[in-house]
């Protein structure tokens, strides 16, 4: 079920608005009758709240790439986007998008018909590109596991928490383990366990405002030859020079089969905010 988004103020663009802005009745008198009193109160109906049109415009339009509208079935782009609750005019930084730009084709344009900012950092360390204090939102897709192999996770988190402003949003959908396993062992393999990531964003700061099962993925069942990478959209099928990890046999037939049905993996959904 899509999720509606509550606005506070009316804006002129096709975002998510209040169907009409609502006009405060004046106080009532002290000497309101019981009729007056039940009109005053019906005067009071509170506005509809609508869709937020322009996410599902950017959502749904032909300019993203057809391989990655593909994937909407198993990334939920649009109900995930409400759940961390981005709203028109944001300021928007999304964290390594990558060479595809997965999130990058839906938040860029999103934010160019919104008046907002989209801003993509590959290099957190070397400066957010952002204001201290000025971002309201900024998004990590399935980063974390890299980042714990390389001791990255906790200054990242700080870097993070240092450009949100206060109130602001740090968004989270990763590739997710066994709650209590030891993310040394699950990283390689590209899960972590959630938490893991809510003690890593709790240390910088950070309050858990909502937790998602949006992602989810009940037939994930972590266990495959190389790594998360088996499964789709990356669909490796023998094992890749230099990785330890990965099964030394090449997939089956039967075994591409399988792992092509389970689809992508299981993933958190997790909504921080930096304290007011």
């Amino acid at each position: 079920m899509r999720l509606s988004v509550l606005v506070l103020a009316a804006a002129a663009l096709a975002a998510p608005t209040l169907a009409a802005a609502q006009t405060l009745p004046s106080l009532p008198a002290l000497d309101e009758t019981p009729a007056q009193r039940t009109a005053r109160r019906a005067a009071m109906l509170p506005p509809v709240p609508q869709e937020d049109t322009a996410l599902q415009a950017a959502v749904a339009a032909t300019t993203r790439p057809e391989a990655d509208r593909a994937r909407d079935v198993y990334r939920h782009p649009f109900e995930t986007l409400t759940f961390w609750g981005l709203t028109p005019g944001m300021t928007v930084v999304e964290i390594e998008p990558g060479r595809a730009g997965w999130w990058r084709n839906i938040l860029e344009p999103y934010a160019a018909a919104t008046g907002g900012t989209y801003v993509a950092v590959s290099r957190p360390l070397e400066g957010m590109q952002v204001p201290d204090g000025s971002a309201d939102m900024i998004v990590v897709a399935r980063a974390l596991h890299n980042w714990h192999r390389n001791d990255r996770t906790a200054p990242y988190m700080q870097a993070f928490f240092k450009a949100l402003k206060p109130g602001g949003v740090l968004a989270i959908e990763q590739h997710r383990s066994v709650d209590g396993l030891n993310p040394d062992e699950t990283a390689p393999h590209g899960y972590v366990p959630e938490s893991y990531v809510i003690h890593a964003a709790q240390a910088a700061g950070f309050v858990l405002d909502g937790r998602s099962e949006l992602n989810a993925n009940p037939k994930d069942d972590r266990d495959h030859p190389y790594g998360v990478w088996t499964l789709p959209p990356t669909r490796v099928s023998a094992p890749r020079e230099g990785n330890t990890y990965d099964r030394p046999t090449p997939l089956t037939e039967a075994e591409r089969a399988a792992a092509d049905a389970v689809g992508e993996s299981d993933r958190m959904t997790l909504r921080f905010r930096k304290p007011a």
